[in-house]
């Protein structure tokens, strides 16, 4: 490996908030030798690459994705995660414990951690399991796991016993390890797949209500509240539920929230197809939620933009759109959708966007941001907004194809990721 010198990149840096244009020489182990207007001398045997349009910022992050492996390969392994992150500009996801067996115990935990790839620019953290296999019934023994290498504790799915939750909150209210919970009352949900409305009706699908979510939420902030341990909400998905976490943000409530990025660009319209790479749970909003969840990022009350990459087989999804799993994979897709649809579109700035898929979600995982300055290691992905791709199975890095965008024309790709070890 050599150092690189990149010309004319336009770099992000959501921590300084600057967006310039500048020449970067980046060293062959990941640190930022020398940024400035123009570099006149670099070292010998370096790579020059002219980056004009490209675009240089910190590593994209994403909150919570699943793997396949152990138990489910053929969704999906470590190392075709690995490779799909990458590809899609992310130096670092956190597994949710939904494997098989599921991350609950300490040997479970090194088990991942030493079958995580190591020859690739990409760094896997792992959630917890707060309760035995996932089962939401028996919790873990919470204080052993938070030693054993976790980067904080989430079952990845709805925990229906409210007094589970406040045992929770109690119990690592002193250990400040992060905690990840998706409000969702189930039994208000029942097998529903599209939020009630104009639009479930002319479906003919089955109505998941909104107040399965915000009941929840609802009884969730009022713990945290009185508890005052902090909580990262997952999966926001209505209007209801951002207008809830802005009022408890005011109230000084610790909490923070991410939406997934699918529920930003699609909404309950575009289930008239039935693509079942469209069966999301939590269910597509309403074009009212999606408009929602829009200002809720634009606000800051939805902090991050989280992937949820979920792989599923083609013979899984291959059902009706009502049978099929929920989920659809996303860690190729989530940048240069979300660049062509708010920031081309003069909606959101690039900083603005790059923030909450890079800086943000590493804060709400506990895990300080490195600043780009000279001299300092550091996460990068080189993005070009303007190389066109098709996203044919044969393209794509995951090992499954569940997406809305399969053989899709799309513009914007990542071209490299750099993560120091």
């Amino acid at each position: 490996m050599t150092d690189e010198l990149l010309r004319q990149v336009r770099l992000l840096d959501p921590l300084a908030q600057t967006d310039r244009v500048a020449d970067a020489l980046i060293g062959a182990d990941g640190t930022v030798r020398r940024i400035a207007p123009q570099i006149q001398e670099w070292p010998e045997h370096t790579q020059v690459r002219d980056c004009t349009g490209l675009v240089l910022g910190p590593g994209l992050v994403d909150l919570y994705s699943t793997v396949g492996e152990p138990g489910f390969e053929a969704r999906e392994t470590l190392h075709s995660m690995a490779e799909a992150a990458v590809a899609g500009g992310f130096t670092r996801v956190a597994l949710l414990p939904s494997t098989h067996p599921a991350i609950d115990r300490p040997e479970q935990v090194d088990w991942m951690l030493a079958h995580c790839p190591a020859d690739l620019p990409v760094a896997f953290h792992l959630w917890g399991a707060l309760t035995q296999n996932l089962e939401g019934t028996t919790l873990v023994e919470l204080a052993e796991l938070a030693t054993a290498g976790i980067c904080g504790f989430s079952d990845g799915q709805p925990l229906n016993s409210a007094m589970l939750v406040r045992r929770i909150l109690e119990y690592l209210h002193p250990v400040q390890t992060p905690i990840a919970l998706w409000p969702c009352d189930r039994s208000l949900a029942t097998k529903g797949v599209i939020r009630e409305g104009v639009q479930a009706l002319q479906t003919g699908l089955l109505e998941n209500p909104v107040i399965s979510e915000t009941s929840a939420l609802a009884a969730l902030l009022e713990m945290v509240e009185a508890l005052q341990t902090p909580v990262h909400i997952m999966r926001v998905s209505t209007a209801r539920s951002v207008a809830l976490i802005e009022a408890a943000k005011a109230r000084g409530v610790p909490i923070a929230a991410s939406v997934t990025w699918l529920h930003l660009l699609w909404d309950s319209e575009d289930l008239r197809s039935y693509n079942v790479n469209l069966r999301l749970d939590p269910p597509l909003g309403n074009p009212e939620d999606k408009a929602a969840l829009i200002r809720g990022v634009e606000t800051g009350v939805l902090d991050a933009i989280a992937v949820d990459h979920t792989p599923h087989t083609y013979e899984e999804k291959t059902v009706p759109f009502a049978e099929a799993p929920p989920g659809a994979i996303g860690l190729e897709f989530a940048l240069p959708l979300l660049w062509q649809t708010f920031v081309e579109s003069g909606r959101w700035s690039a900083l603005d966007l790059w923030q909450k898929l890079s800086t943000a979600p590493l804060q709400i995982l506990g895990i300080a941001s490195t600043p780009l300055t000279e001299g300092q290691k550091a996460e990068l992905t080189l993005f070009d907004p303007c190389q066109g791709w098709s996203a044919k199975s044969s393209v794509l890095k995951s090992r499954s194809f569940n997406t809305p965008y399969q053989d899709a024309a799309l513009m914007g790709r990542a071209i490299k990721t750099w993560q120091p070890r």
